[in-house]
């Protein structure tokens, strides 16, 4: 066996001690969920010097006072949105782009939108060499969403906001799910659905996300 083989390996069981500890055990249950969070390699979207810790249960910074998520939280999040395959969903805060490629591996169709153009910028090279096609990049302010390409099924925000957006309920299909955290101090992370009558919210769990960076 290669040394590429064996490191591979070495990654892939990590990945699945990662599901088995750290998001089976704590409630997750989509089976497509666990299936795109066993594939997706962590370990190429962290900073080289943290590569050891990349399949641990906690956030990472990836630079300019940014984070990847912890793994409970980006497998919890995806499982919220309910997807099935198909679905147009607006990511606010591309990151590192891991939990990009999670919802592209989920069958979504991907519009992520970044506020730093360098992370925008390494995050599309990324998906680019794992073969996601399915992802579309901008970089913008994500309380604006991207109203060009609206309405979207789903809305995942990876950072705080200290009220909800307009901007991102209004670009929500009839139906429709928007995941935000919301708070400054404290932040608790909110699921809201929008109806034909208005929105309905709902408060999942405490959370602590980067703020969401606005121009």
């Amino acid at each position: 066996m290669s040394d590429n083989s064996g490191l591979e390996t070495k990654w892939a069981r990590l990945r699945d001690d990662m599901v088995r500890s750290q998001i089976e055990a704590r409630g997750v249950r989509d089976p497509r969920v666990l299936r795109a969070m066993r594939k997706v390699p962590r370990h190429r979207f962290v900073d080289a010097a943290a590569l050891d810790h990349a399949y641990e249960d906690r956030p990472l910074p990836i630079g300019l006072e940014q984070t990847i998520s912890q793994p409970y939280i980006v497998a919890f999040m995806t499982e919220q949105l309910q997807l099935k395959g198909g679905e147009r969903v607006l990511e606010v805060g591309t990151g590192s782009g891991y939990q990009t490629a999670v919802l592209a591996e989920m069958g979504a169709e991907v519009f992520t939108l970044e506020i730093h153009e360098a992370l925008s910028r390494v995050a599309r090279q990324r998906l680019a060499e794992l073969g996601y096609g399915n992802v579309r990049f901008a970089v913008g302010d994500g309380r604006e969403g991207w109203p060009e390409e609206a309405p979207f099924d789903a809305i995942l925000a990876a950072a705080s906001a200290e009220a909800v957006p307009p901007a991102l309920v209004d670009q929500l299909r009839i139906g429709g799910r928007l995941l935000l955290p919301v708070g400054v101090e404290q932040q608790d992370l909110h699921l809201i659905t929008r109806t034909a009558e208005g929105e309905v919210s709902r408060n999942l769990l405490p959370v602590r996300f980067v703020p969401l960076v606005h121009g």
